[in-house]
């Protein structure tokens, strides 16, 4: 493989940067977060429309109905995971929910094991111990704050178990199906089912202030489309587990901009368990590497 002519090392922090910004644009808007969350994916379809006109609807012929039922699934998955995080953020901080909605590989090794069967070994174990423990210190501290504050972290861990639920639908589509093909579709889904929610939950589509109009549209421009694009170009160049540990540094980033642009404080449970959080999944991530370069070793052999 020869070398990126850009530093990918540079794109992947942007692309960090970029969906560090998505709770922030949440919180900025004053519509419901339902209506957030179906712009965001409308207007995301919208942007991917040409793209998937000129080039990729051929491949529709050749999915199969296993695949439209994953891609399904995964589309309502996702659907949902916006709405109760997002929902999270009237209740809790930017940086308890987004800590919170990142311990996606926590939830991923509960699923692989109860699904799969797949074993793990006592660093993994011990990791999701960890993160566990992290959780608990923030949802203690946001208890002691308003019981509020601990119902937006419970909505912002469902929100992660949906997400990690729309992944792994999604992984086995994946294998057979182009990104953006893929992408387009579970985004379509999404956008059909979010629009049938703010029906029926009686949440306006219209009319809203300008500046909304606006927030919608960067959503779908900088998180979604130019943060996991980005993602998914440097999956080109760099490892998953490299990947899935810059995106620990959401919560990171997003609890930075909270302070400056929505005078977000921060209280030590939340710092304490943040960083207990990130801890526990960076060990998991790294031990998970080095289960998985054992196990290439051997087929090598």
């Amino acid at each position: 493989m020869s070398d990126a002519k850009v530093n990918p090392y540079m794109l992947l922090a942007i692309g960090v940067i970029s969906v560090s910004t998505s709770a922030i644009l949440v919180k900025f808007s004053s519509a419901p977060a339902g209506v957030i969350a179906f712009y965001r994916l409308f207007f995301s379809v919208l942007f991917m429309l040409p793209v998937f006109l000129l080039k990729y609807v051929p491949e529709l012929r050749l999915i199969t109905k296993r695949d439209w039922v994953f891609s399904a699934l995964a589309g309502v998955f996702l659907a949902f995971h916006f709405i109760l995080w997002f929902e999270s953020l009237n209740y809790t901080s930017v940086a308890s929910s987004t800590v919170l909605v990142t311990l996606q590989p926590l939830f991923a090794f509960i699923g692989t094991y109860i699904f799969f069967k797949e074993k793990f070994s006592w660093k993994a174990i011990l990791s999701g111990m960890i993160a566990i423990l992290g959780s608990v210190i923030i949802s203690w501290g946001d208890f002691k704050i308003s019981g509020s504050a601990l119902f937006g972290d419970i909505l912002a861990l469902i929100a992660c178990a949906l997400v990690t639920a729309y992944l792994m639908f999604g992984q086995t589509v994946r294998k057979r199906v182009s990104l953006i093909t893929y992408t387009f579709l579970v985004y379509l889904i999404c956008t059909i089912t979010l629009f049938f929610y703010v029906i029926l939950a009686g949440e306006p589509l219209y009319p809203y202030p300008a500046s909304d109009w606006g927030y919608f549209i960067l959503l779908a421009l900088v998180p979604t489309l130019l943060g996991h694009t980005l993602f998914n170009w440097s999956l080109q160049w760099l490892s998953t587990s490299t990947i899935s540990m810059a995106i620990l540094f959401e919560p990171v980033g997003a609890a930075i901009l909270a302070y400056y642009l929505l005078q977000e404080s921060l209280v030590w449970t939340q710092i304490a368990g943040g960083l207990i959080v990130i801890g526990g999944i960076s060990i998991f991530l790294l031990d998970e590497r080095r289960m998985h370069k054992k196990k290439f070793k051997k087929k090598a052999v």
